[in-house]
């Protein structure tokens, strides 16, 4: 494997991209799939911290617009991606690969609370680390959950998972035509109202000068070729 370009990484999962062509929950083979390539990147020396979304089994925005309590929805979103975290723990795992989940609302016979310094030392030594319950507080999605702890934890990149191959000027599942950009700024993303990743988030990295890297889980490879600093994806930076 070439020199990596990345040393620690904040992997942005969505619930989504683990269900796979299912309608709903968690599809084994793509767990699998992410499991195995994550594998190869610790071997590699790479540090990874994940943060996994819930929406492959519940999505509270979504709950609230049918007119459930947001604060309520937000909360059972946040145990959703609970669930997720423990099946790719579960994953990894079998793959003997060292993992801990860390959450941002306390339940510790399941996870250990989020802690910084804890979960810096996990990552040194050698541990991947799945942050699970976004920010522990409602209002805030996953997105920005990844942008806050890639900082805590001083990523050198967020790599963020989609099922497409970067971000495009619509929605390429709808639009054929649709044009693919290689790179963009913070800003871009913001005065285009491009969906990747909400505002809040888009804010956080660009104070920070955070770079995200936005490409396709679903081709196999894929992570490490981002890792090595092929042109995979779109980038996002202050360029």
């Amino acid at each position: 494997m070439q020199q990596l370009r990345y040393k620690r990484i904040l992997l942005k999962l969505s619930g989504e991209a683990l269900m796979g062509q299912q309608g709903l929950g968690i599809d084994p083979n793509i767990v699998e799939n992410v499991a195995l390539e994550l594998k190869e990147v610790t071997e590699f020396g790479t540090e990874v911290g994940i943060v996994i979304g819930g929406g492959n089994i519940f999505r509270g925005l979504s709950a609230s617009a049918r007119g459930m309590d947001r604060v309520s929805a937000d909360y059972m979103g946040m145990l959703a991606t609970v669930i997720n975290a423990m099946a790719l723990q579960d994953y990894l795992e079998r793959n003997n690969v060292y993992t801990r989940v860390l959450t941002a609302i306390k339940m510790e016979e399941v996870a250990e609370p989020f802690i910084r310094r804890r979960a810096m030392r996990h990552l040194e030594k050698g541990r991947v680390v799945i942050f699970a319950a976004g920010t522990g507080n409602p209002y805030f999605t996953t997105d920005t959950a990844a942008a806050l702890r890639a900082v805590e934890i001083e990523a050198d990149v967020i790599l963020k998972a989609t099922k497409v191959d970067g971000v495009y000027d619509s929605d390429p599942m709808k639009n054929k035509d649709a044009k693919m950009f290689d790179e963009l700024s913070y800003l871009d993303v913001v005065k285009r109202q491009l969906t990747v990743m909400d505002t809040t988030a888009v804010t956080l990295c660009m104070e920070n000068k955070l770079p995200i890297v936005v490409y396709n889980i679903t081709r196999p490879g894929n992570l490490k070729r981002v890792l090595q600093g092929e042109p995979i994806g779109t980038k996002i930076s202050g360029a």
